[in-house]
Parts: C-alpha cells; structure tokens; sequence
C-alpha cells in the first residue's frame, strides 16, 4: 500500500517530536537522579505554618531534589542541626544563638515569626497588668521567649514573679486552651493560633493587654535601643553555614519561597488552614485559618532584623544567658 505524501510528512515529523520528548523525559530523569536531596525541615504548630505552601509546592532549585518535613518540636531540630543532618530549619531565635555559640557554623537567615502572645483572662478584676498581683498566670514555655518577655513586661510595672504573683509552668499549650475553656484557671499567657482556640471555646474571654505593645513600652522604659516596629522575634529560618556558603543561590531561591508563602498565607487564610490539616502541622484547619489574620507571620532578612534580635537576646542575657551561650551572636550569624 502506498502512503501518501502528506501522510509520510506528518508521520516523520510525529517520528521526530516523539523522540525529541523521550530524549528530553531521559534527560530530566537523568538529571533528577544527580540531584542532591535537601530537606527543608519545619516545626509542627504555629511555626510551621507559614511556610505551609512550600510542603505543598516545594521550590525548584536546579541541582536539588528539594523536599519538606515537620518535626514534632525545637529540641528534635537543635538536635539535627548540631549533628549536621539540618541544612535548612526554623529555630526559636534564642536555640539558633546557642547552637550557634557552640561553636556549630549556623546562620540566621531571616526572621518568620514574630510576637504572637495574648494574655487571656476570664476573672473580670483582671483588666490590665497591674491587675496581676497576686494571681496566677500559665505561662506557655517555661525558659522560652515568652518567660522572658512577659517577665520583662512585668518589671516594667514593679511586679515580679515568685513575689507579687505566680506564674504556672506545668501545662502545654493546648492544655492551657482547654483549661481556659473549662474554668480551671483563670489567667494565661498563650501564643497564637491557642488563644484563637482557647476564644473559639469560650467567647467571654478577654484581652488582658497588647504583650506586643507592652514589651515596646517595657524595652522603652529600660532605655533599650529599641526596633521591630513594637514587636520581638519568635520564628527565624536558619541555615548550616557551610552549606550556605557553598550554595549561596540555593539559599536565595529558598528565602525567595519562603517570602512568597508568608505572602500567600496572609493572603488566603482560609486555603492556607485546609493545607496545614492536609499536611499534618498539628492543627484544624478552622483553628489554623482563624489564626493566621491576628498572628504575625513576617518576612524580614536577618541583617535587617539585627536590631530586634539583639534587643530580644539582651532580655535572655538578663534573665538566662546560658538559654543563649552566655553571648551576644557575633556578626557571622547573620546570614548577609
């Protein structure tokens, strides 16, 4: 049988896009299977979540297979970056300065979280701070930031723990939610999204005072040289020294993603709630999407936020300098 002419041309010219497309699928696998894996690690919780869109999209660096895990808590991460295993992670600002005054090359590459701390009250006697004396607060992490902050915050008002009030270090987060939810205690420090859970449960509950407008007023009373727009870190991307040394372009890119996301979560709190249950942060995705618009997920370059992180770390020299290696961070861990 004879084929026609056209019918030649067009099965040639097919002949050649098959090919052209096998040869290109080869290439990509071939160069997919000479990528090196890097894991982006996060940290189940409010921290985790504003990265949340690069678990489900994960950037695309030439030269890495680039995949995102959430570890359950800090301590596991600590852990991982003093061993080496971490490349990319997020810390507390004060465990990142540690590890770093160890002697372990990690870099503070930008700052993703900031002051997400409410002080919740169901008693009606208690309207301000001074209403404190003689209560007793939960705090949320005993030795974390918020002790120091919410300490801090205190002297201002001549109030110190142990002394004029008690503070309570015995629940989790999500313990002092519920707590408050039940009646069983009736003042509490809590981070976001669990005030936004602890609200939810019980309506009632009040603002006792802005802690991120109170620890400006308190770093201004003490004469700190003060920055942050009125607020402290809580969250910074970090990055194994080496590692970003060697790969300045990766670091870029992941830091260009990581933007991106914080943009995109503050935009669509609702899609970025859904993707924080899908991919198991730890939260309902109603809990999470109410969350986002009162927490403070921010994007700011670690040389940028300096000033802030020093003033935080000048409280943690106050009150514990070994939660940070007794040390202020010299200049190499700002990630440049």
């Amino acid at each position: 049988m004879v084929i026609p002419y056209r019918k030649t041309v067009l099965l040639v010219l097919f002949g050649f896009m098959l090919s052209a497309f096998l040869h290109a699928r080869g290439s990509d696998e071939n160069s997919a299977a000479g990528a090196r894996p890097l894991t982006i690690y996060g940290i189940k919780g409010a921290s985790g979540v504003g990265i949340i869109r690069l678990f489900e999209e994960p950037p695309q660096i030439r030269g890495f297979n680039v995949k995102l895990e959430a570890l359950a808590q800090a301590d596991l991460m600590a852990a991982r970056f003093i061993s080496g295993e971490v490349r990319v992670g997020i810390l507390p600002p004060n465990v990142a300065a540690k590890i770093a005054s160890s002697g372990k090359d990690i870099r503070a590459a930008a700052v993703i979280g900031a002051g997400m701390l409410s002080l919740l009250s169901s008693d009606p006697a208690v309207r301000n701070i001074e209403d404190l004396r003689g209560k007793t607060v939960e705090i949320t992490g005993q030795g974390a930031t918020p002790d120091y902050v919410f300490q801090r915050i205190l002297a201002g008002y001549g109030l110190e723990p142990g002394r004029d009030l008690r503070f309570g270090y015995s629940l989790a987060p999500p313990e002092i939610a519920q707590s408050l939810i039940a009646g069983r205690i009736s003042v509490a420090l809590l981070p976001e999204p669990f005030a936004t859970m602890a609200r939810m449960g019980r309506p009632e509950l009040h603002s006792v005072a802005d802690i991120q407008e109170e620890w400006g007023r308190a770093n201004r009373m003490a004469h700190v040289p003060f920055a942050g727009g009125g607020n402290y870190p809580m969250t910074v991307l970090v990055v194994d020294g080496a590692f970003a040394d060697a790969n300045p372009g990766a670091i870029e890119e992941i830091l260009s993603a990581a933007r991106n996301s914080i943009e995109w979560v503050q935009s669509h709190p609702a899609e970025a709630g859904a993707l924080v249950e899908k991919h198991d942060l730890g939260l309902r995705a109603a809990v999470a999407a109410a969350a986002i618009p009162v927490s403070n997920y921010v994007f700011i370059p670690a040389a940028e936020a300096r000033l802030s992180l020093e003033m935080l770390f000048r409280v943690f020299l106050e009150y514990a300098p070994v939660a940070i290696g007794g040390t202020m961070p010299g200049d190499r861990f700002y990630w440049k």
